[in-house]
């Protein structure tokens, strides 16, 4: 294994899947995997396979350089607030809800507004998805019962993917 990997090294690990190198110390690395939480790996490992190398000969940052890389893998792999596009029929369009009782009014939402709202959901529970993964008292049978129970949830969310522009925004439920 490389000893001149740099703090924000993007790397691949055959077990937990893809991260960022957080610290380094003589012995370890310390990587926040997206998938499988903080863990430190040792230094001589041979299950890396590096994505972006970020080199340093030494590994002294200031804390400024530290806050940028983080801003900037935040920004890059885990914004909530990517670009989801609505769907181009539905552009300039209203939600009407009309109640069952006559003497109600009928209430009229702009799509786009509902939408917005819809993409809120998912990404939050994204955010919860994370946060389970990376929860350190949950055990392994806990975090699967958890995303089960999400990926029930996305699944219950699948009738508003007419909403959206493109099927990789979709929401995905069991067997999909």
């Amino acid at each position: 294994m490389n000893q001149n990997l740099g703090i924000g090294t993007r790397v691949k690990h055959s077990q937990y899947g893809d991260g960022i190198i957080c610290k380094i110390s003589l012995e370890y690395f310390s990587i926040s995997f997206f998938r499988g939480g903080l863990r430190d790996i040792e230094r001589t490992t041979v299950d890396l396979e590096i994505v972006e190398l970020i080199e340093t000969d030494n590994n002294v940052l200031t804390f400024d350089e530290v806050e940028d890389a983080i801003i900037r893998i935040m920004r890059r792999y885990a914004d909530p607030m990517e670009k989801v596009e609505l769907g181009q029929k539905w552009l300039g369009g209203n939600l009407i809800l009309e109640p069952g009782d006559s003497g109600l009014k009928s209430h009229e939402v702009p799509i786009d507004a509902f939408f917005h709202k819809i993409v809120m959901v998912r990404d939050r529970l994204r955010v919860l998805e994370q946060n389970i993964n990376t929860h350190p008292k949950l055990d392994d049978q806990d975090r699967v019962q958890l995303q089960q129970y999400i990926t029930r949830v996305y699944g219950s969310l699948t009738t508003f993917n007419i909403l959206f522009k493109n099927k990789d925004d979709h929401f995905k439920g069991e067997g999909k």
